[in-house]
């Protein structure tokens, strides 16, 4: 715990960069920007600059930015044309992706963060730049993390000449300690710091995405009129439950993504229905948890939902290589941003080190099978970054990686922050996920009480990344009504906290 801000990231150099930023004087919004920009760099199967995803902001007042990808207006051909399935190994498990030209959806990750500068930014973006440039340029260490995700998607990283030559230069793919370097890429982010969006939405660097898509349906007016969306978020009360230790109960609000994206609905559901059992419970977590998700499956859309939400656009929801920072400012700013790339195409585009995204083949995504995806349309997803604030100034900002599992990370990391661990507690504490009727617990969950309550279940003999990665901050109120700030990185997803 110390000073009056901090940050939350997935990668030491990720909190880093946004760490100097805020110790600079630079606003939250600020951080975030130059901790994703490295984030690019040291965590590039999660963070692209060809990627998309979604920031909440609130400096008093809460807003939400989908920049996520979007389908191709016009597509060229038969829409599963241009696509390779892979698979990835998960450990004893495989699933099937596909990446190749056809898999590519219009980025929005660039349009995201120059949006949001233009917003919210105090400090230019070429200093907010500095630091992933200077590590692209002289190399990172690879972590046991990153190298274990590098082993995961190693037939993406090794599909093309150019993703060889970045990931295993010798052959091999990098391993942890291996130093990876990527000039290429500190160029392009140079240009963009110096030169702006054009660059990549009509400029060079546009035309050399389009190059590397060839084949598939992106298209140059795709990246010209792409459109960001501005939206209010889904509000919630969150009250403390009967039960709870403290007394008067604490009025917190909950701010999180908004329809069309699921996960934020999801998450807000799921407290719903939990709210009735009191201080966290993991048996009882999981039966509301499973309850949330019958009714999901059933109706497209879950008790609590907004209204907003369209049962057909629940269907197509994209992110699994997801990554997320979180930042509170010495003036209570908050930014919770969450981003993916897929798992990443398998096409670097040429001369500037950053693979494309593979949206459009995602199999949890594309319900129908590949090509399955209708044109000029907003993908949803599970991403849902969070903020609680209460009348005191008391504030909590967080998201997660982890796909179908965001959900679930989130609430159980919220229910027992609000039954009264601290946030680093209750983001280290043993996790469950249910899914279509299936259990996967962390062990120290007693596992009997859960078995017996699911007959498919999986007990898993250690933490994993498969259950998210919450990296949070909190501005606590102290007894003598100052403040102070807490945080803490999932270790499940190499995350870390740095205070200022």
């Amino acid at each position: 715990m110390t000073g009056l801000a901090g940050i939350a990231a997935g990668h030491a150099l990720t909190a880093q960069a946004g760490a100097d930023i805020l110790f600079e004087g630079g606003g939250a919004v600020d951080a975030a920007i130059a901790a994703l920009w490295t984030a690019c760099v040291c965590e590039p199967v999660l963070a692209s600059p060809a990627g998309g995803g979604f920031a909440l902001v609130s400096d008093g007042a809460p807003t939400c930015l989908d920049f996520f990808v979007h389908t191709p207006c016009n597509p060229t051909g038969k829409r599963h044309d241009g696509l390779e399935e892979i698979k990835a190994d998960f450990g004893g498990v495989t699933q099937a992706f596909h990446i190749g030209p056809g898999s590519v959806a219009t980025p929005g990750f660039l349009p995201g963060l120059f949006a949001l500068h233009e917003r919210f930014g105090t400090l230019p973006m070429t200093r907010l730049a500095e630091q992933a440039i200077e590590h692209a340029k002289e190399g990172v260490a690879v972590t046991p993390f990153q190298a274990r995700l590098a082993e995961i998607v190693a037939p993406i990283l090794t599909a093309t000449t150019d993703a060889r030559a970045l990931h295993a230069p010798e052959g091999a793919l990098l391993k942890a300690g291996d130093t990876l370097a990527n000039p290429d890429l500190a160029d392009a982010l140079d240009a963009l710091a110096r030169e702006g969006l054009r660059l990549a939405t009509e400029g060079e660097i546009a035309h050399l995405m389009l190059s590397a898509s060839a084949g598939g349906h992106l298209a140059g007016d795709d990246l010209r009129t792409y459109a960001l969306q501005w939206r209010e978020p889904l509000t919630r009360s969150f009250a403390e439950p009967a039960g709870a230790a403290s007394s008067p109960s604490i009025a917190r609000t909950l701010f999180t993504n908004p329809p069309p994206s699921a996960g934020g609905g999801l998450l807000a559901a799921i407290l719903a229905r939990y709210d009735a059992h009191g201080p966290y419970d993991p048996l009882a977590f999981a039966k509301a948890l499973d309850a949330v998700d019958r009714r999901w499956r059933e109706l497209g859309k879950p008790e609590g939902f907004d209204d907003r939400m369209i049962a057909d656009e629940a269907a197509q929801i994209a992110s699994r290589g997801t990554t997320h920072v979180s930042v509170i400012d010495k003036n209570g700013v908050t930014a919770a941003i969450t981003v993916s790339n897929g798992e990443g195409n398998g096409a670097i585009v040429p001369g500037c080190g950053f693979m494309l995204n593979n949206m459009l083949g995602e199999d949890d995504l594309l319900a129908d099978g590949p090509g399955s995806w209708e044109p000029d349309r907003r993908l949803a997803s599970m991403m849902a970054p969070t903020l609680i604030g209460d009348r005191k100034g008391g504030l909590l900002t967080l998201g997660s990686g982890g796909s179908n599992r965001i959900r679930s990370a989130l609430a159980q990391v919220l229910l027992r922050w609000r039954s009264g661990a601290r946030l680093e507690d209750a983001i280290r504490a043993p996790r469950l996920h249910v899914e279509a009727g299936h259990l996967d617990a962390e062990p120290d969950l007693d596992p009997d009480l859960l078995q017996r309550a699911f007959e498919d279940h999986e007990i898993w003999d250690a933490p994993s990344m498969f259950f998210g990665g919450v990296h949070g901050v909190e501005r606590v109120v102290n007894a003598d009504g100052r403040f102070s700030i807490e945080g803490a990185g999932d270790e499940r997803r190499d995350g870390v906290f740095i205070g200022v």
